[in-house]
C-alpha cells in the first residue's frame, strides 16, 4: 500500500511544517537528475545557440516559409 499523508501522519502536522516538509521533499526531487536530461556538452551548446539568436533576432525564417519549404521537399 503507498504511503499516504495519512498514514504517515502528515496531515497532523501544523501548516508550516507541512510546508517545510513539502519544500524539502521538492529540493530533493529536483536535486535528482531525471533520465533524459541534457548533457553538459548539451545545455552548452543551447546556450551557445540561444545568445546567437538573442545577438541576431532579425536572422529568421518565418514558420510558413520553413512548413512550405518542407511541404514542397516531401511532395
Amino acid at each position: 500500500m503507498p504511503a499516504t499523508m495519512e498514514s504517515l501522519g502528515l496531515d497532523r502536522l501544523p501548516r508550516e511544517e507541512r510546508i517545510a516538509l513539502a519544500q524539502a521533499l521538492w529540493n530533493s526531487i529536483t536535486a535528482e537528475a531525471p533520465p533524459g536530461m541534457l548533457t553538459d556538452a548539451q545545455a552548452r551548446e543551447l546556450d551557445r545557440r540561444a545568445k546567437e539568436d538573442d545577438a541576431t533576432p532579425d536572422d529568421v525564417i518565418p514558420w510558413e516559409r520553413v512548413k512550405a519549404e518542407t511541404q514542397a521537399r516531401l511532395g
